[in-house]
This record gives structure tokens, C-alpha cells and sequence, in this order.
């Protein structure tokens, strides 16, 4: 997440990103916030990179808050902006440039948490990448992108939709635990894991993937992996 604070006064860009570094590292959440004392700058270096959000002052020397958001919007409409001022008389022209919200001064810390779980609710979510060793090199996989691993000899290969299998030498304790805590992955059994998003059915006691492979489910996990599979189903279902 990249955020932009733009204020011609120091002290209130200074205090505002302590309070963003607080409040954010408390949620988990890693943002890179920058700072900027004109309309000016901040464009320049929005147009090199974009922003994720940004704090506008309204009222600033130069441009303005509010004409920097126009020109923002001529060519970024996802920007989250957020107006800091002392006042709301500008309302209507804050929602002419589609402003997610207004911060009048002084703010206290509920009103910056509210206003910071309302922007993280409202972000995608980033795929998940599970980093694995393979021929003494990191290779950073997307969750989306593992069919399923199996767990034979110490060595665990899992299967990819770009149609490869990569070979990792670990426990399959240690490689299936940050998966488990994703709704998509099913442990089949000792030794075999799926990724329920990459499954085209469940057939008698396997799996059926989308590479055409088949992964067996133990006999007494049978009425679980049937269960996960159709509330996975439904729960894509809704999504779409």
C-alpha cells in the first residue's frame, strides 16, 4: 500500500504519519507513506507511480487540495483521497472527485482508526505467496497457482498451473501449516494437500484437478473432503 500525505505545513505531515505508522503496524498492515508540502509535488510523483491513498490539506499554498484531487482524477480514479481541513465547506466538491472521506481538524485517534479500517476493508486483499526452496534458490509462489503437493521421500512436489513440478525438501508439517489457514487448501490425508480452487470435481475418493491429475482422500476423511468441497463451491458461487 503506497500513501501519500500532502500538507505545506511540516509539523502536520510529521504528525499525521506518526499517527499512520502506529495505527497501521498495529492491523499487520505494510504501507509506504510519503510525504509532500504542495499539490504540485505530489502529482509528479504520482504520475511516476501511483498511490493507494492519499491525505490531502485543502487548504495549501499554491494548488490547492482540492484542484490537485481534479487533476489526480483526470487520470487515477482509484485513489483513495482523504480531505484534512478545518472545515466542510468543501463537501460538494468532495464528492464531485469521488472523496472517500474528510477528516476535519483536530482529529482524534477513534476517528483515524474508524477512517483506517474503512480503507483496508475496502482494498483487495493481496494473493498470498508461499516461498519455497527449490535447487537452493527462494521461489515466491501465489497460492492460486499450487494445484496440489504431495509428501514422499522428504521431498514434496507440488504441482503448478504453469504446468511445472517443483520439488522442495521439507517436512509436510512445515510446508501445509500457513496453508491450512487459507479455506481453499484441503489436507487429503498423510502426505497430500489441494487447493480446492483448482479442483474441477470430487469423484468416489479423489479429487479430480484442473491438470487432469487425481488426489486420493483417506477413507476417514471421505465426509470432510466432500463437505469442504461443496461450502467452497457455494462460497465461490456468492462471490461471483
Amino acid at each position: 500500500m503506497r500513501i501519500a500525505i500532502v500538507d505545506d505545513l511540516d509539523t502536520e505531515r510529521t504528525l499525521l504519519k506518526e499517527r499512520l505508522v502506529r495505527q497501521l503496524s498495529q492491523r499487520g498492515a505494510d504501507a509506504e507513506i510519503l510525504e509532500f508540502d504542495s499539490g504540485e509535488a505530489f502529482l509528479a510523483a504520482e504520475e511516476a507511480q501511483r498511490f493507494t491513498a492519499a491525505f490531502l490539506d485543502i487548504y495549501m499554498n499554491g494548488l490547492s487540495g482540492m484542484d490537485a484531487a481534479r487533476e489526480l482524477r483526470k487520470t487515477d480514479a482509484d485513489c483513495l483521497l482523504v480531505f484534512t481541513t478545518t472545515s466542510t465547506d468543501h463537501a460538494l466538491e468532495g464528492f464531485q472527485v469521488r472523496a472517500f472521506h474528510y477528516l476535519v481538524k483536530p482529529f482524534s485517534e477513534a476517528e483515524l482508526s474508524g477512517l483506517l479500517d474503512e480503507m483496508l476493508a475496502k482494498l483487495p486483499r493481496p494473493e498470498p505467496v508461499l516461498v519455497v526452496k527449490v535447487d537452493g534458490s527462494d521461489i515466491h509462489l501465489r497460492y492460486r497457482d499450487i494445484i496440489s503437493a504431495e509428501h514422499f521421500a522428504h521431498i514434496i512436489n507440488i504441482r503448478t498451473t504453469a504446468g511445472k513440478t517443483l520439488a522442495t525438501r521439507q517436512s509436510f508439517k512445515a510446508f501445509t501449516e500457513p496453508l491450512k489457514k487459507d479455506p481453499r487448501f484441503f489436507v487429503c490425508g498423510r502426505g497430500a494437500i489441494i487447493n480446492m480452487e483448482n479442483a474441477a470435481d470430487f469423484q468416489a475418493a479423489a479429487f479430480c484437478m484442473t491438470d487432469g491429475s487425481r488426489v486420493y482422500v483417506s477413507q476417514e476423511l471421505l465426509k470432510a473432503a466432500r463437505q469442504a468441497f461443496m461450502e467452497f463451491l457455494l462460497q465461490r458461487g456468492r462471490a461471483d
